[in-house]
């Protein structure tokens, strides 16, 4: 090793120091790298605010580690508004048929759907726990800056008015969607087939999901999302999960997905916001889907989610935003890529099942027995269903209905083919 020369002065704990950087054995306390120390404390700080300790840990199959933490330590209870709220464990108030007393209790009906999620084969969170997925030091690196991890990027909503080109073009997102307006939305429901898309690039994303929307399109828009979504950039793989978002500002400053900001309050202990469903649809084969509906309680105000026919996972708050506090204006089904143009051509990340609509069930992915929720709690029929696509050659949108399905469409395609370059 060359010989290094020391100006009076120097320590000798300074010297060693030194000889660790340079053979960059521990970077963290590097002075040559303060860039990547104070990224490191930054990304340390946010996993210590995210993870909380974990009454019990079950490791998944697909690598995600499952905390079980304390319903009343969950991050929801990390906003100021939240620090003297007393957890809801049901509704206040339903209508026949739109929720049921059972659907609180921790076990399913034997007949419900076979689909789970892949942690539970390793175990189950005890009672007044919540799963948790854990956060790992990875995820946040994979994003654009420590503040920007678990957000949407600015503007990824479909507005089915203003299909603009350069509005397009600006958010890179496209969409294929059915939707209602003009009326006042209390909440929303829908069975969605579930796939795991093939994404081309990993800055990219595929989900399938409702929209629950309140306000304008600009700078004031409040949503609430859910529904599943396969994202690399997100979760590090290519399985598709279970997801929920909201934002009362346009994505941005305020909201995220799961449970990676103060804000959804989840009461369930056996559904993990973000892990992954399994077993999901094959091609010309077994075709699995899942029920999500959301409703706003009249008494509390606040907006509630259940997941399949046995899950109440939890709700937001009504606090949380402005024009959802009172109804949503909109209510929006379908599906969402990210198109980044990888080499200057359309991505040929997929939607739905990466099919068009037209080659229908087993082939092509759907939403079925799609409803909304109308001002006295009821599940209705949606009036005037409106579809919206930014590029019906590269993912398209066909709706219908029938005795069994009620009001349904099939959706998505394939992303770039010699119709869509």
């Amino acid at each position: 090793m060359a010989d290094v020369h020391f100006s009076r002065g120097w320590t000798r704990r300074g010297v060693l120091l030194v000889v660790f950087c340079l053979l960059g054995s521990i970077s963290l306390s590097c002075a040559a790298r303060p860039g990547v120390s104070r990224q490191r404390l930054q990304v340390q700080k946010h996993l210590n605010r995210l993870n909380k300790p974990a009454v019990k840990t079950i490791e998944s199959p697909d690598g995600d580690i499952i905390d079980c933490v304390h319903i009343s330590h969950q991050p929801a209870f990390d906003h100021p508004f939240l620090k003297d709220h007393k957890i809801q464990m049901r509704p206040n108030y339903h209508r026949e048929g739109l929720f049921d007393e059972n659907k609180v209790s921790e076990k399913p009906k034997p007949h419900s759907n076979p689909i789970t999620q892949l942690w539970h084969v390793n175990g189950k969170c005890p009672e007044g726990t919540i799963p948790i997925r854990r956060t790992k030091e990875q995820d946040v690196l994979r994003a654009s800056s420590v503040k920007r991890y678990g957000r949407k990027k600015h503007r990824a909503i479909p507005q089915p008015r203003s299909a603009d080109p350069d509005l397009i073009n600006e958010s890179g997102h496209q969409h294929a969607i059915a939707y209602v307006e003009g009326d006042k939305y209390y909440g929303a429901k829908a069975t969605i087939n579930v796939w795991e898309p093939k994404i081309q690039q990993p800055n990219e994303f595929s989900l399938s999901q409702l929209w629950i929307l309140g306000g304008s399109f600009g700078e004031d828009l409040n949503s609430i999302e859910a529904g599943w979504q396969v994202s690399p950039d997100l979760y590090g793989d290519n399985n598709t999960r279970l997801f929920t978002y909201w934002t009362s500002d346009a994505y941005q400053a305020t909201g995220c997905y799961n449970l990676l900001c103060s804000g959804f309050i989840q009461i369930n202990s056996e559904i993990a916001m973000g892990a992954s469903i399994s077993p999901v649809s094959a091609y010309r084969n077994s075709q699995y889907d899942i029920s999500i509906l959301v409703w706003k309680d009249p008494k509390e105000g606040h907006w509630w989610m259940q997941f399949g026919n046995d899950y109440v996972l939890g709700y937001w708050p009504s606090f949380l935003f402005s024009y959802l506090a009172d109804s949503a204006s909109m209510i929006e089904w379908g599906g969402e890529v990210v198109n980044s143009e990888p080499d200057g051509h359309h991505t040929s990340t997929q939607m739905g099942s990466g099919r068009f609509p037209e080659e229908g069930f087993g082939k092509s992915s759907y939403f079925r027995n799609i409803q909304v929720v109308d001002g006295s709690n009821n599940l209705k029929a949606p009036k005037g269903l409106g579809t919206f696509t930014e590029q019906s050659n590269c993912y398209d949108v066909q709706t219908g209905s029938n005795g069994d399905w009620g009001h349904y469409f099939y959706y998505g395609g394939p992303g770039k083919n010699p119709n869509c370059p």
